[in-house]
Order: C-alpha cells, then sequence, then structure tokens
C-alpha cells in the first residue's frame, strides 16, 4: 500500500487532469505538492475563472479517473528535450521552472504520465523528440528504472494513450485504483501569486483534502465543523474581544478591554510560574540600530521579514524588532558575572514584529505583532540538562490548566543534512547543543521525534504540539539551544579558574505567543472560558425594577470581593435579559426578585453547566473565589 503522501501528491495530478477535462486544455499549470493532510494545485484558468460550484464537477471526474485505474508511468527527458515538451504544450510556467532548474545545473528532467484507455490527441505525436533517457515504472513506492535506452515508438512507452502529462519528481501510486474512493474530496479556492510574489500573475489555488479511508475523511469533515462553531473570528467580534483594522494595518490586532482580561490573566499566569524559578523580569525597546542585526546574524538570515524605520531627525536606519534575543544579550553584557552567578533567567513578554506574507496571516493566529512570553537563559553546558528540566516542568504545569497537556507530543527539531549552509556555527557546536536537547528530552521522559529542517538558523528546538478540544494539532512551546549568539556577541564570564568561559543560550517560549495562544483558547473552549480567564465573570439581573436596591447590594458586594460583574438595569425583560447574558457566554447569571429580597439569598445559573441554585451571597463568593483560585475549568 502507498503511503498517505504519495496518494495526495497523486490525487494532485488526478485533479489537475481532472479539472482539465471539465475546465478546457488551455488551463496552465504552476505546482502541486502535498502539504500535512492536504494538497494544492495552482493554475491559470485566463479569462475564464473557475467558480466554487464546479469543484463538485471536477471531483466525480476524479472519481471517473481512479475507476478507470490509469497508470503513472514515469519518463525522464534530457533538459532541451523537456523544454520542447512543455513548449509544445503550453505550459508557460512549467517552462520558467525547469529553466531556473538548468540554471541550477539539473540536465534531466522527470515527468509522469497517466496512462488511461483512450487515446489523447494532444499526445498524439512526440516524433519531435529524441528517445526518453531514462524510462521507469513504479512498483510499490520504487521507481524501477531499465538500464536500456526505450524508444516512443516501443508498445511499452507509446504515450498516445497519455491522458495526462505532468512534471514531477515525487513517489506516485502506480495506479489509481490505489487510491481508496471518497477518502478524499476538494475543500475549497484560494487565491495564490505565483512563487508567491505579488509582483507575478495571481494563479487559482484548489485546494484538497485526502486520509485513509471514507471514515477518517468523514471524522475530519466533522472536526472542521466543529471548528466553524468555534471560529475565534466570529467569536472575537460577538464577544467584543479584538478588532482588527484597516486603518492601523492588516493581522495587527487591538484587544478589545475583554480581550485584555483575557491577556492579562494569562500573562499574569505566566510570571508566577517562573518568578519562583529565579527568573529576573527585563525591558527592552520596540527597535533597534541595524548594526544589532548584523552582529546577531538576522541581518543575513532573516532581512526580509523585518520592518525597516528610518529616524527623521537621526536619519539613522532602525529595525523594528522581529526577537528579543539580541536584546537580551546586550542586558547579559553589560554585567560581569562569574560561575557562582550561572544559570541568568531573564523574562520579557513582549512584542515583536515580523512581516509575515499575506497569504500566511490569519486573524489572531498569525499576526504581524506578535508579543512572545519570552524568555533567555544564560548556562553552562553542565547546566543544560536541569535548566531545560525546570522549563519542561512549567510548559507541563501551564498546559495541563488549559487541558492540553493530553496527547502531546515533541519535535526535536534538527538541521537539514542537505542544506548546512543555512545555518550559523560550526557541525562540533551543532552536535554539542541537538545532544544536549535529546538527552534532556529523555532525561524528562518527552514523547520526541527527530524532525530534520526544522531548527532555527542559529540551534536545534524541542517543539511541544498540542491538540485542542476537537482534536486539532498546534506547535506552542518550544526550547531552542543556542551556542551561536553567544559568540556572535562575545559573551563571557569568569569560572572556577579564573577564566573567561562562553555561556550557553537557551531560547524559552510557553505560550509561544499571547495573541495565537488567545486565538487558540477561544477557538479550544468555544468561547465559554474558565471563570479565572472570563472577562465577565457574573451578572446580575434584578426581575423587575423594584428590585434594584437589592440588586445593586449585590453588585457592590462582588466587586468589593474582586469579581468581574456586571448590573443589567436595561428595560428589556427577564427572558431576553438571561437570553443576553447567555449570549455573552457569562458564566454566573445571578436572579434577584422578591423570594431573593425576601430570603436573602440569589438565583444562580450556571451557563455552562446548565444548572440551577440557591446560594447565600457569601457562600456563592466564597465558591467562585475557589474556583478561580484554583483555575478549575
Amino acid at each position: 500500500m502507498s503511503s498517505l503522501s504519495t496518494r495526495r501528491h497523486s490525487l494532485s495530478h488526478i485533479m489537475a487532469q481532472a479539472t482539465r477535462m471539465i475546465m478546457g486544455a488551455d488551463v496552465k499549470l504552476a505546482i502541486g505538492p502535498d502539504v500535512d493532510t492536504w494538497w494544492y494545485y495552482d493554475m491559470d484558468f485566463g479569462d475564464t475563472p473557475l467558480e466554487e460550484a464546479r469543484l463538485k464537477d471536477i471531483e466525480k471526474k476524479m472519481q471517473s479517473i481512479i475507476r478507470e485505474n490509469q497508470e503513472f508511468r514515469q519518463f525522464s527527458l534530457s533538459l532541451a528535450d523537456a523544454e520542447t515538451l512543455l513548449s509544445a504544450l503550453g505550459e508557460k510556467y512549467k517552462l520558467e521552472m525547469i529553466r531556473d532548474l538548468g540554471e541550477k545545473g539539473e540536465t534531466t528532467i522527470s515527468f509522469f504520465a497517466n496512462i488511461g484507455k483512450y487515446e489523447n490527441p494532444a499526445y498524439k505525436d512526440f516524433s519531435f523528440l529524441e528517445n526518453p533517457k531514462t524510462c521507469a515504472r513504479i512498483e510499490g513506492e520504487e521507481v524501477v528504472v531499465p538500464v536500456e535506452e526505450k524508444k516512443w515508438s516501443d508498445s511499452e512507452y507509446d504515450f498516445r494513450k497519455a491522458t495526462f502529462i505532468d512534471m514531477c519528481q515525487w513517489p506516485h501510486v502506480q495506479y489509481a485504483g490505489e487510491i481508496p474512493e471518497w477518502s478524499y474530496t476538494l475543500d475549497k479556492l484560494a487565491g495564490a501569486y505565483w512563487r508567491g510574489d505579488a509582483k507575478n500573475p495571481q494563479l487559482t489555488r484548489i485546494y484538497g483534502l485526502a486520509f485513509e479511508d471514507a471514515k477518517a475523511l468523514a471524522d475530519y469533515t466533522n472536526m472542521m465543523e466543529e471548528a466553524k462553531k468555534r471560529d475565534h473570528r466570529i467569536l472575537g467580534k460577538k464577544l467584543k474581544l479584538f478588532t482588527l483594522s484597516d486603518l492601523v494595518g492588516s493581522w495587527l490586532p487591538l484587544l478589545q478591554p475583554k480581550g485584555m482580561i483575557i491577556r492579562k490573566e494569562i500573562e499574569e499566569y505566566l510570571w508566577n510560574l517562573h518568578k519562583d524559578k529565579w527568573y529576573l523580569r527585563v525591558w527592552t525597546p520596540h527597535l533597534a540600530k541595524e548594526d544589532l542585526y548584523i552582529t546577531s546574524g538576522h541581518a543575513g538570515h532573516y532581512l526580509e521579514d523585518m520592518f525597516s524605520v528610518w529616524g527623521g531627525t537621526s536619519k539613522e536606519k532602525f529595525h523594528v524588532k522581529p526577537m528579543n534575543c539580541p536584546h537580551h544579550m546586550q542586558i547579559f553584557a553589560d554585567n560581569q558575572f562569574s560561575y557562582r552567578d550561572m544559570p541568568i533567567r531573564y523574562f520579557e513578554p513582549a512584542t515583536v514584529y515580523r512581516d509575515e506574507k499575506t497569504g500566511q496571516l490569519s486573524w489572531l493566529t498569525r499576526v504581524r505583532s506578535i508579543t512572545q512570553d519570552d524568555g533567555h537563559l544564560f548556562c553552562r553546558v553542565s547546566q543544560i540538562k536541569e535548566e531545560v528540566s525546570t522549563i519542561v516542568g512549567i510548559i507541563k504545569e501551564f498546559y495541563k490548566t488549559f487541558w492540553l497537556l493530553e496527547g502531546y507530543w515533541v519535535s526535536w527539531s534538527v538541521r537539514d543534512p542537505n542544506n548546512l549552509e543555512k545555518y550559523l556555527g560550526s557541525d562540533e557546536v551543532w552536535k554539542i547543543a541537538e545532544s544536549s536537547l535529546e538527552e534532556a528530552a529523555q532525561a524528562n521522559g518527552l514523547n520526541y521525534r527527530r524532525i530534520e529542517g526544522e531548527a532555527a538558523f542559529y540551534g536545534p528546538k524541542l517543539d511541544f504540539m498540542f491538540k485542542d478540544a476537537i482534536g486539532r494539532e498546534w506547535q506552542l512551546a518550544t526550547i531552542q539551544c543556542d551556542f551561536n549568539l553567544p559568540n556572535r556577541f562575545e559573551l563571557k564570564f569568569m569560572n572556577e579558574k579564573w577564566e573567561e568561559e562562553r555561556p550557553v543560550v537557551i531560547h524559552r517560549a510557553i505560550s509561544g505567543s499571547l495573541e495565537r495562544f488567545m486565538g487558540i483558547m477561544i477557538e479550544h473552549f468555544a468561547g465559554t472560558f474558565p471563570l479565572w480567564l472570563a472577562p465577565v465573570q457574573a451578572v446580575v439581573i434584578p426581575v423587575g425594577e423594584k428590585f434594584s436596591t437589592y440588586a445593586d447590594m449585590v453588585f457592590a458586594e462582588l466587586k468589593k470581593a474582586d469579581i468581574r460583574v456586571k448590573l443589567d438595569i436595561s428595560s428589556e425583560w427577564l427572558g431576553k435579559k438571561i437570553r443576553n447574558a447567555e449570549t455573552d457566554h457569562v458564566n454566573y447569571i445571578l436572579v434577584v426578585g422578591e423570594k431573593e429580597v425576601n430570603e436573602g439569598n440569589i438565583s444562580v445559573r450556571n451557563y455552562k453547566t446548565k444548572e440551577q441554585s440557591t446560594e447565600l451571597l457569601e457562600d456563592f463568593i466564597e465558591r467562585i473565589r475557589e474556583e478561580r483560585e484554583e483555575k478549575k475549568l
């Protein structure tokens, strides 16, 4: 059985073939990779745009191709022949790609042909081409290449029955029928610039989803339906948590008063988890001279993602900071530490700014102003394991509070061995850093996997992956081991021998970014927050105006107890007031009328559990104080 990734990639070819059959042969193809649970293909439809309604037609045509059980057959051409073929087929985007490949030294281009039952006039005559330099069949996941050359006229390699030809080198299924029926679906359309550059033509991107079988697809579809109900974009607007303004700028969110309450509660909780671990709070400015980032190496690896600022008076060039670590290096450097002082632990929840690509941005979960609960630890190599263990303990405590700890795993993110030039530092330094993190992961019993190519350019990472209430996976906390920045900034402390020693820097963030974490939490809790996070914890509703004095007293006592409470004395009728409180997801709805006044108590409705009770006010206050302080869900 072929891998799921192989099937997804094969489906992108089948989708492109089906799209051409529905929309016509003039559709131009760009790229069609598989990514995570889905695949996509970028296409140019010219003057006949593809409507969303046509996706069902394309899906049906894909089923017919799969039932026909078309064969995927690989062949390779010289660069010149590949250009001739693609020119004949009018594939201008593919031509641009192979010319780039030629400049990089590629001499042979791989293609896949889908072989069907019926001749395709478009592929009738390839006599203008030389013989293919290599020809291949796929057997399972293996590509088998005959030693001898084959001719186009040989029946085994007669491409007159090719229903579709595409330039590609990835593995594909051998036969389309290997893909289980209804294990996939076309998801949506989106716009995408060719090669991600707004100066290039805008293409249409068709997204598709594929899973092991029809049941897995159905489960995912149900999860996505549930996700729509929890969408933080809708709930954020409905509950007045945050605002996006075109005048302020795209994906620079503004927190409403209610949203700021949630953020401050998370931030204060994070500090409470750190302050008894000997962390020291620091503050750094929002911009710095370019020299800082030249020294750190970010100017050479990160410049296109940074915002630049010119001083109106000074005429100096500054960058708005994309991360806090270079600033923290300067704080450490301005001190004279000895080995007795180590480790030094800095904590700063600070906003950084990154010029993320528009297509990657998404409300709170991917923004341009990112508030990191950032921390940097300066320690000795012998202290790495202990310090990482302390951070792991903080991470576990934090995510246990949010009911996210079950089923998490950790990506041990290391260098891409095939692109070592992307990373700062020597092999020796990287081996020490990578092995140190792995040893810490093992010592803490983490469920970790080695993931190549996901390291930061300055060091390896432990990236923590958590699942929310409906099973979606998010990368949140991170621990990064860095031997490079201390070298670049020439940081030092005095060791036992009164010799200068270089510290190691551990970068860590627990929530990742507060904006992203808030977006995830809004959806995780579907807008009904635990009491300690809730912007409005209780609302007092008098049954009528004559009970307003008693309602005022209840309201005042709750305020005195530091409970976030609202008093609804509007002219709306009682049922509408209760519905308004439920619409706002207020945790406790307190109704007071004649019975409550006479008996000196309150009627309590729990919005989350729908339970109702009658309680003395002081008992209620004591109960929700306990619920809040224990951070109960």
